[in-house]
């Protein structure tokens, strides 16, 4: 076996990646030293996956933080498909999968709310309600690496509460070398299309250029990807589980799902660097990603128990009724859809210059923007109105998936099912019954930042450097609610549907399909029209909330030692003022009583966030760090909304009403005073590096007691000034329902990481290896204070992760599998909101193949063949120990090829 060693120099200079120039003369001295010491050394390439874990492990051990970090393989290729699946490997962290799909992390047990997503340390937009930037917006293709700081420094700004996810672009400059990069993979699912119509096949594509010119002093680089990604989704869900007359439990309404989905990504980067010498240098970045997704949903939904169809014939075992018969059922046959349009830009021009001797300035100006329109549309169809037209008889077989049916109907019959409002739901809009919703909201997030610092280099004994700088930033995110009934014209109560695609087979629930058409398409035509929801509950869902914070911060370098135990790390704090404000509507009553009137409030507020990072080396690979935080996170968007859904109830305008019992007046809605989140944070790792960086092992424990917590909670309003239909009011307090600031709790954990190359068991294994990960995490917050069993939304106790890998010559070949235990996930409720759910344990397992052609004609050519969810993990979610969702989203293959040139 041919030996090799990587110097820790060349380590800690290929780790510190954007590392600042203020050393730019000291290591190129060191690097030329180091050189001729290294003259005997033979130099070995390490690519692939290989060459990715070395890359992440360099990151880590030479970081003063502690942190994780995924690197790229090459150009153009993270280890997995999303960047949210390649962060859910690392310890502490967990993904959650919506639609298939990683798409939210969590970090040490708390929610995205709680973290905070940088591009090249930049504060990024988000597309959602809250802070949780959705990674899939970005191209996995396009960058290099993520690294994900457990423990914050002064210096970073825009840290989050439970983490800071920083995705990081390509330096050109620091590539060194012209490359030229295409990827391309074809990829499909093995349940075909399930909607008519719908696509079962996509693929990526991606472009990357890299150059230097000018003797090196000015870098390119650019990127473009493009990803067709569909899904094909059969899903249960139940109503609930009512109570019999005999006490035992029985499924009381069932809604079974065809959703075919498509994902739509372009992402374009370009990154120019100018670097005349060692005293100055600027960089442009430029990021865009247009982002339009897709998804169709035929289902039935059907009223059984609590929709008044009689049971007969039932099973029952253990105390449910596991089968049976149900008569007089009225279903609703269903298309729906979901179509997003979301475009991301994001710019940042930072320049570096020397100032004087030791002295070193940086100006950073950002620009971050998104903007997003859905439309959530819902259409109905039956047999006829409420009260007329067919009934079915329905047999039911409860199993591990939900239950499938045996219905007498046949749902696929278009002249039998028609556009109506068979349960006559909403009419007191439309009378008969509302035909379906047309819901189009739509979201823009803009922030802008500029950060001036300076650095000096010193020759103290314990202290080497001090930077000191301040970031101002600004950010307006603006919500419009755009919400109709959908009704027929001139009165009419149903109708034969125009334009049916075909059928859509709902096989796996035993019907064998259903009506198919496009909503879209009667909208269009005037089959359907709409009527504008005026109700106050609509009303509020238009709301701005603005943030201009302040930043002030000052970091000091530690490079000493204790005894024979060099000592690194840093110092510091940040200074943090924060000016919020919110205008929107409060709003009453529905229909024509509707009455409004804008609701303007904010807060201003200072935080001051000391931290402190240690590193101890005890030598022969061994390190052991600690850190020590205060750390904050701001309340999500939605919750600073200064709306309210207000009511006064002249029945409890009398001489018996207080503010806390019996007012005539109430509330719900947002608080644009609501104070941020705050945690002090400790945080401990043992660290061993292998030799000839064969692998590492961690250890870490973390602590963190949370002063404040975010709940709903109920309080004395005063409503003096709110309209009251010309009554007066016997009082003007009464109970208003919204966020509040209240008790925190802590949340504490271990953490394990071990990457082994099988060379440290045996030279027979050195093309072998394995990383494994795990967690547990426990906390004593309680999330709801009127529910205290209620969890913490993003924790699960345990999680694991495992890779086994192999590489020889071109070949290389691995497979992995995530583990989480059960969670409270956030997931899209009525009318695209947000519900909170349990969400059963989940095990994840993906494996790859590939070959590099690294000599000949083909030099340059790799081969891939990817399979993800081989063992078809489904999404489920129970209550009260009963099955109320399963989702299967079945295998995803990619076959597919990239050429460096």
């Amino acid at each position: 076996m041919t030996k090799f060693k990587l110097s820790m120099l060349t380590l800690a200079l290929a780790a510190a990646g954007t590392g600042s120039m203020a050393y730019a003369q000291t290591t190129a001295q060191a690097a030329e030293e180091q050189a001729k010491a290294d003259e005997q050394i033979e130099v070995i390439s390490v690519t692939g996956f290989r060459r990715s874990l070395q890359d992440s492990q360099n990151i880590k051990m030479f970081n003063s933080s502690i942190v994780e970090a995924v690197s790229a393989e090459d150009i153009g290729k993270l280890p997995d498909v999303s960047i949210a699946e390649s962060l859910a490997r690392l310890p502490g962290l967990t993904a959650q999968r919506l639609n298939g799909r990683g798409q939210v992390i969590s970090i040490r047990g708390l929610s995205p709310d709680f973290s905070t997503a940088l591009l090249n340390g930049r504060e990024q937009v988000s597309s959602g309600d809250n802070r949780g930037v959705e990674f899939d917006q970005y191209p996995s293709e396009l960058l290099s690496g993520v690294v994900v700081y457990k423990t914050p420094d002064a210096a970073l700004v825009g840290q989050g509460l439970s983490g800071t996810a920083d995705m990081r672009l390509i330096s050109p400059l620091k590539h060194g070398e012209t490359t030229v990069v295409v990827n391309a993979r074809y990829e499909w699912n093995q349940i075909d299309a399930l909607n008519a119509g719908a696509d079962d096949n996509g693929q990526r594509l991606s472009i990357s250029y890299i150059d230097q010119f000018a003797d090196n002093t000015i870098g390119v680089a650019l990127g473009y990807a493009n990803m067709s990604n569909p899904t094909q989704i059969e899903r249960f869900e139940a109503w609930g589980y009512a109570d019999t007359e005999d006490g035992n439990k029985v499924i009381g309404g069932a809604k079974i799902y065809a959703n075919s989905n498509l994902l739509e990504r372009d992402g374009f980067i370009g990154v120019f660097e100018y670097k005349p010498n060692a005293d100055f240098s600027t960089t442009l970045d430029l990021y865009y990603s247009k982002f339009d997704e897709t998804q169709r949903t035929s289902f039935i939904e059907m009223p059984l128990f609590w929709g008044g169809a009689e049971l007969s014939d039932a099973v029952v075992e253990n105390g449910l009724v596991t089968s049976g018969t149900y008569s007089d059922v009225k279903a609703i046959v269903r298309n729906h859809g979901n179509f997003r349009e979301s475009d991301l830009f994001s710019a940042g021009w930072k320049t570096e210059f020397k100032l004087a001797d030791n002295w070193f300035g940086t100006v950073d100006v950002s620009h971050s923007k998104l903007d997003r329109t859905d439309l959530i549309l819902e259409s109905d169809a039956g047999t006829g109105t409420a009260g007329s037209g067919a009934t079915d008889t329905i047999q039911f077989q409860m199993n591990g998936k939900g239950a499938t049916f045996n219905a007498g109907l046949n749902y696929a019959d278009p002249s039998l099912i028609l556009l109506t409002s068979p349960q006559g739901w909403g009419g007191d809009i439309i009378p008969g019954g509302q035909l379906g919703y047309y819901n189009s909201p739509s979201i823009t997030d803009e922030l802008n930042q500029i950060r001036l610092s300076a650095k000096t280099l010193t020759e103290h004994n314990v202290f080497d450097e001090v930077e000191f700088g301040l970031n101002v930033s600004s950010r307006e995110k603006d919500k419009k609610a755009n919400e109709f009934f959908l009704g027929l014209p001139g009165g009419a109560t149903s109708a034969t549907i125009p334009n049916v695609n075909g059928t859509t087979s709902l096989a796996g629930f035993g019907i064998p399909g259903m009506v198919s058409y496009d909503p879209r398409e009667l909208i269009s035509s005037g089959v359907l029209e709409l009527v504008r929801n005026p109700n106050a509950d609509v009303l509020i869902k238009d709301w701005n909330v603005q943030e201009d914070v302040v930043t002030a911060f000052v970091k000091v370098g530690i490079n000493t030692s204790i005894g024979e135990i060099p000592v690194t790390g840093n110092f510091g704090t940040q200074v943090v003022h924060t000016d919020q404000s919110s205008y929107a509507l409060a709003a009453s009553g529905t229909g024509i009583d509707v009455s409004s009137f804008r609701l303007e409030g904010g807060e201003k507020y200072w935080e001051v966030l000391p931290s402190m990072n240690l590193s101890f080396d005890l030598g022969a690979g061994h390190f052991v760090r600690l850190g020590l935080a205060r750390t904050m996170a701001r309340a999500r968007m939605d919750q600073l909304r200064a709306s309210q859904d207000y009511s006064f109830n002249p029945a409890n305008n009398n001489s018996q009403a207080t503010p806390e019992n019996n007012s005539p007046w109430s509330a719900t809605g947002g608080n644009p005073a609501l104070k941020p989140w705050l945690a002090n944070a400790l945080d401990v790792s043992y660290e061993y590096y292998f030799d000839d960086s064969l692998g590492y092992m961690s250890l870490a424990a973390f602590y963190k007691d949370l002063e404040t917590y975010i709940y709903d909670q109920a309080t004395i309003q005063d409503f003096t000034g709110y309209p009251s239909g010309g009554i007066t009011p016997v009082i003007n307090e009464g109970v208003a329902t919204k966020p509040q600031n209240g008790d925190g709790g802590r949340i504490n954990g271990l953490e394990f990481s071990l990457s082994l190359s099988g060379a440290m068991v045996s030279p027979m294994l050195e093309n072998f290896g394995t990383i494994l990960t795990g967690s547990w995490t426990d906390s004593s917050i309680e999330s709801d204070p009127n529910n205290p069993a209620t969890p913490l939304p993003g924790l699960s106790k345990r999680v694991a992760n495992v890779t086994m890998y192999y590489e020889n010559g071109g070949f290389a070949a691995r497979v992995s599998g995530r583990y989480r235990s059960e969670f409270l996930g956030e997931i899209s409720g009525f009318g695209s909101g947000r519900d909170l759910k349990m969400i059963e344990a989940e095990t994840v397992v993906d494996a790859q193949i590939s070959y590099n052609f690294d000599e000949g004609q083909f030099e340059g050519l790799t081969l891939l063949l990817q399979a993800n969810n081989i063992t078809d993990e489904p999404f489920v979610r129970t209550e009260n120990g009963q099955l109320i969702e399963y989702q299967r989203y079945g295998r995803t293959f990619m076959a597919g090829l990239s050429y460096k040139f």
